[in-house]
């Protein structure tokens, strides 16, 4: 299935099997970077759990069973990428990457309601995530696009 969202014209498309790897690497160290400050992690125990944990999710890779991870593209250009797992009732987006050089172009927005159309079309009324809370960009950008706290966890340096 490709799906597309006109402003800004992005596509997503299936990751191919020779893109997987060097996604595979961004989207560890991507939740390596959130996870380990969160948990006090060290850098490398941080990436550690990041592809212990992606490898359980993702154990045949992009073939996976009910995990959709696109390649968003612009005129033929990757500019990002985009996966959510609909194993649960409600979907949930485990990680969505617009690349450095792309940022400020509205294509996060435009990855996120075309994946929003995605779940849709496969009949889901609901669409959840997790976004860590010194992550100011993503928060405003998922406020923006009407996502609401369902859980909120603290903590306090003493």
């Amino acid at each position: 299935m490709v799906v597309v969202v006109t402003t800004p014209p992005v596509i997503l498309r299936p990751i191919t099997d020779s893109e997987y790897p060097s996604w595979m690497e961004r989207a560890a160290a991507s939740f390596a970077a959130g996870v380990g400050p969160a948990r006090g992690l060290t850098p490398d125990e941080a990436l550690a759990l990041a592809y212990e944990q992606t490898e359980q999710l993702l154990p045949e890779g992009p073939a996976t069973d009910r995990q959709l991870i696109w390649i968003a593209v612009v005129d033929d250009e990757p500019v990002g990428s985009l996966w959510i797992s609909t194993k649960s009732k409600v979907p949930f987006i485990y990680g969505i990457e617009v690349d450095h050089a792309h940022r400020g172009k509205g294509y996060g927005r435009a990855i996120m309601l075309a994946g929003e159309e995605e779940c849709r079309r496969l009949g889901h009324t609901q669409l959840d995530l997790n976004v860590f809370g010194d992550n100011t960009t993503a928060i405003a950008l998922y406020d923006s696009l009407g996502y609401t706290v369902i859980s909120q966890q603290m903590r306090k340096d003493l």
